[in-house]
């Protein structure tokens, strides 16, 4: 079993910039691919972007390439989301998502085996 829980969310101004990080415990993450999702009110859980468990590779949903970055440090059993640039239709419940069984980073929700409770991100006009 692998426990997730994400920090760093908030309420900030468009344009401005938030980091969201995912803890892990229970097992090295390091084993993992991990991606993080986002929900808006009255939307669909959407991918967001992944990164593989060795950190060398990853992959972006098209709006927030160039935007946010994922990486991770292992060592820390953590996974990180920048979130640069932000706009307000960025708001929305923010999740983090391991997984062993994806073929690809381009991660689906029923790929994903383990998941965090999720920390908002407001993003004000």
């Amino acid at each position: 079993q692998v426990q997730l829980v994400e920090s760093g969310g908030g309420l900030v101004q468009a344009g401005g910039s938030l980091r969201l990080s995912c803890a892990a415990s229970g097992r090295p993450l390091s084993n993992y691919a991990v991606g993080w999702f986002r929900q808006a009110p009255e939307k669909e859980r959407e991918f967001v972007a992944a990164v593989s468990g060795t950190g060398l590779s990853t992959y972006y949903e098209d709006s927030v390439k160039g935007r946010f970055t994922i990486s991770r440090a292992n060592a820390k059993n953590t996974v990180y989301l920048q979130l640069n640039t932000l706009k307000p239709e960025d708001t929305a419940v923010y999740y983090c998502a391991a997984t062993q069984r994806a073929r690809g980073l381009g991660l689906r929700d029923d790929e994903c085996d383990y998941w965090g409770q999720g920390t908002q991100v407001t993003v004000s006009s």
